[in-house]
């Protein structure tokens, strides 16, 4: 199970990082620690991965992601992460063994620096927020 947090500036902007470990960007988040719920892990991963630690909000999306050569199937939670001050942003600081940086991307952007699955996910929280619903999703896309 993995969790992350939906964060995005004042501008409607999401932020992306940029994992040293991966070709494609990501909202920050991890995966779920044994014995520890979805909601902790998305804010301990969010203060790892930007340095911020700040409470999350409701659940955007809840999506089944199929099993992988290297991984096995799962479960990804995506919390809201809020609107980031301008002081939020200044004090954004990510760990140079984990990220290779981070920024703040237009909604209709954040496809060319996702994974496919990723930017579906992201157009679901998208529309979450907008429509106060909870997404549930199949690998990215909603179930109809």
């Amino acid at each position: 199970m993995a969790a992350g947090a939906l964060c995005r500036d004042r501008a409607g902007q999401v932020l992306l990082v940029d994992p040293v470990y991966r070709d494609t960007w990501d909202v920050p988040g991890g995966v779920v620690e044994a014995e520890e719920s979805p909601h902790a892990a998305c804010r301990r991963e969010v203060a790892e991965e930007i340095g911020l630690d700040r409470p999350v909000g409701r659940a955007l999306a809840v999506d089944w992601v199929p099993s992988q050569p290297d991984y096995p199937e799962g479960l990804v939670v995506i919390y809201d992460g809020g609107v980031l001050s301008a002081s939020d942003i200044a004090a954004i600081t990510v760990p140079a063994d984990e990220l290779d940086g981070f920024a703040f991307v237009r909604p209709g952007q954040i496809a060319t620096r996702v994974r496919p699955i990723v930017a579906r996910r992201i157009r679901a929280c998208l529309n979450a927020l907008a429509t106060g619903a909870v997404a549930a999703l199949d690998n990215g896309s909603p179930i109809a």
